[in-house]
């Protein structure tokens, strides 16, 4: 499951995506804006800087901004960063490998099967997922008539 971090990290690179590039929002503007708390998005903002996905500028007209364009950055490399390696157990992950103490016989563990087909689904998906596409599906989203949206399954 996606942690609060990882979701209001997307959050906030979302928002500074749809803005100007390289023009400077407050934090308690964006903190305000997608309903975020201000300390807790400190916190993400900075972590996200660290990593080289955002930029900062002190003073007067200071704020955060992306520091790469949308389309170069993915979903997997913001989720990573907050919630660390994707893989649901340990022994498929290809970032923090340890092999499961209860395994009697790894390559032929259906769990471990199983499990490295959803790290592989997810990470397809996350990793193929720029900040770009996700902003053109929401613009998608919004153009289609209210009526066209059918919730019955």
């Amino acid at each position: 499951m996606l942690s609060k971090k990882a979701k209001y990290a997307l959050q906030a690179c979302l928002s500074l995506a749809g803005e100007t590039p390289g023009q400077p929002i407050l934090i308690a503007d964006l903190a305000e804006r997608d309903h975020i708390p201000k300390k807790f998005l400190e916190i993400i903002l900075l972590d996200l800087r660290n990593a080289g996905l955002l930029a900062s500028r002190k003073g007067k007209g200071g704020g955060y901004h992306l520091a790469k364009i949308p389309q170069s950055i993915t979903v997997g490399q913001i989720v990573r960063l907050m919630d660390g390696p994707l893989a649901p157990v340990p022994c498929v992950s290809q970032t923090a490998y340890q092999p499961c103490s209860d395994c009697h016989d790894e390559q032929f563990c259906g769990i471990r099967m199983v499990m490295k087909d959803v790290r592989d689904a997810i990470a397809g998906i996350y990793d193929n997922t720029s900040l770009s596409d996700v902003l053109e599906r929401q613009r998608k989203a919004r153009a289609l008539p209210k009526d066209d949206f059918n919730w019955v399954i």
